[in-house]
């Protein structure tokens, strides 16, 4: 009987591979380093907006802004408070997010990786092109601001590497006040009901941001290659689920997983979002060049305020 298990790692073994995190860190930031120069050697450089294109503009505090960005002539002009921005800065920042939820800790025999690896590899190879073309770049639901620099690029990682040994069922981005013109980069699964997944990027392209949905699959997820009695574990407290031939759900299977997907896509598209698939069967390099374009297609269209 065959089992196509969605386990992953135990607690006790995330445990253990806590202990060597040290050891994690340098092989991460060379696989993405490396990634990141393959990709390079490909794309030109982009004309940045420099501090002299730039102009303030203000948008209303939210809750989370610090107090000290409030602009107190705006606030009482307004009789409202105002947090100043320049739109320069909040055109450079670009936030990422990788889903840590534990169905990403999975690979069939068909993948690579498990997709968080792939997804972190993919984070931390954009954020490299992106710092060393003077980008400044955060992580989406952490305290820390948008900066440039190597200490940024080994901090993302660090993230990374701990958000695989903590315990979260979060699926979706969290959300955050963010600068109007500021980007955001999404890689998950995204194996979450269509209409949950639209209402939170709806909520965050409200707020004035321009986003890029990268969906990573599994080739197991959407090949469904299994036959057979199989029974199916899942990761988020699914019941396991006893097929007595596997084969007979291929094509259901097979169809509402491209359904889920297109829907996905045209929500995307509706907001004027780029939307990617990336399978762990393929090369990191494809989608590396594919999210980094979105990102340079996008500030061609950022207005400089000349």
């Amino acid at each position: 009987m065959a089992v196509a298990s969605a386990a992953g790692t135990t607690a006790n073994a995330r445990r253990q591979r806590a202990e060597h995190f040290a050891a994690f860190l340098p092989p991460l930031l060379v696989a993405a380093e490396r990634v990141a120069a393959t990709v390079e050697q490909g794309v030109h450089g982009r004309r940045r907006v420099g501090p002299g294109d730039a102009f303030w503009q203000f948008r209303r505090y939210s809750q989370g802004d610090s107090l000290t960005r409030i602009d107190w002539r705006q606030t009482a002009k307004r009789q409202a408070a105002f947090i100043r921005e320049n739109e320069w800065e909040a055109a450079e920042s670009i936030w990422l997010w990788r889903d840590p939820s534990p169905s990403m800790r999975w690979k069939s025999d068909l993948g690579m990786e498990q997709k968080d690896e792939r997804g972190d590899l993919l984070l931390l190879a954009l954020a490299s092109l992106l710092l060393r073309g003077g980008e400044r770049v955060a992580l989406l639901g952490h305290p820390q601001r948008p900066a440039s620099g190597r200490m940024v690029l080994e901090r993302i990682a660090e993230r990374l590497i701990r958000s695989r040994f903590e315990t979260a069922d979060a699926s979706l981005p969290p959300i955050q006040p963010l600068p109007r013109y500021a980007h955001v980069v999404l890689l998950g699964d995204f194996l979450y009901p269509v209409p949950e997944i639209a209402a939170r990027l709806r909520q965050i392209s409200d707020m004035g941001v321009k986003g890029t949905v990268l969906r990573l699959v599994d080739p197991a997820e959407e090949d469904f290659p299994y036959k057979g009695r199989t029974r199916f574990l899942g990761l988020e407290g699914e019941y396991p689920l006893l097929v007595p031939r596997a084969e007979t759900m291929g094509d259901d299977w097979r169809t509402t997983f491209a359904a889920h997907q297109a829907e996905l896509a045209e929500v995307c598209r509706r907001l004027g979002w780029r939307h990617i698939k990336h399978r762990t069967d393929r090369a990191p390099q494809t989608a590396l060049l594919s999210l980094y374009q979105s990102l340079q297609g996008e500030r061609a269209l950022i207005p400089t305020g000349r």
